[in-house]
């Protein structure tokens, strides 16, 4: 057995994307009042990919930001001025917003995201949308849209390889300590 097997190739990330993106133009029943927002660092090309897709075949602008969730994080001790300094680059209050990361595992990122957009304004709702869901929660989080599910173990990594950051678009799964 291999230490690096190829769970998603160029094409089949695309069709994951493009299902999510058509996904959320139908449970949000259009565009007018979405807001899709990446979660810093790998969710930001997800959800470009996703503002761009739904553009394209709505025929209209999708409000696209980001948000930075480090000083949101729960791992990180409070450091004064910098907890709680969010950093969203849209307007949130009563919009649909749609946050996107590359995978969801224990839920703590989508956590400190939605503790972000809440100091930000009080959005209607709240979506996460994700290319991978590999489990092992630790919060009761549950994605609404997943590009796939892939089970691991917890000795198991799932990265996202993204043109705009690796050069190459595919998902692949390694075992710690494994070729990376």
């Amino acid at each position: 057995m291999t230490d690096r097997i190829e769970i998603l190739d160029e094409s089949a990330l695309q069709r994951a994307i493009t299902r999510i993106s058509h996904e959320i133009v139908e449970k949000n029943k259009g565009i007018e009042g979405l807001v899709i927002l990446g979660i810093r660092t790998r969710g930001m090309p997800i959800a470009k990919r996703i503002a761009e897709n739904i553009e394209s075949f709505e025929n209209g602008k999708v409000v696209l930001g980001s948000v930075d969730i480090t000083a949101y994080r729960d791992d990180k001790e409070e450091t004064g001025e910098n907890r709680r300094s969010s950093r969203i680059d849209v307007d949130v209050k009563d919009k649909n917003v749609v946050l996107v990361d590359d995978v969801i595992y224990t839920g703590r990122t989508c956590r400190a995201a939605i503790n972000a957009v809440m100091d930000k304004g009080r959005p209607q709702k709240i979506q996460l949308a994700v290319v991978i869901d590999r489990g092992h929660r630790e919060l009761p989080i549950r994605p609404d849209y997943t590009g796939k599910n892939v089970p691991t173990s917890r000795e198991e990594m799932i990265q996202v390889l993204l043109k705009e950051q690796d050069g190459k678009d595919a998902v692949v799964l390694t075992k710690r300590g494994g070729i990376e």
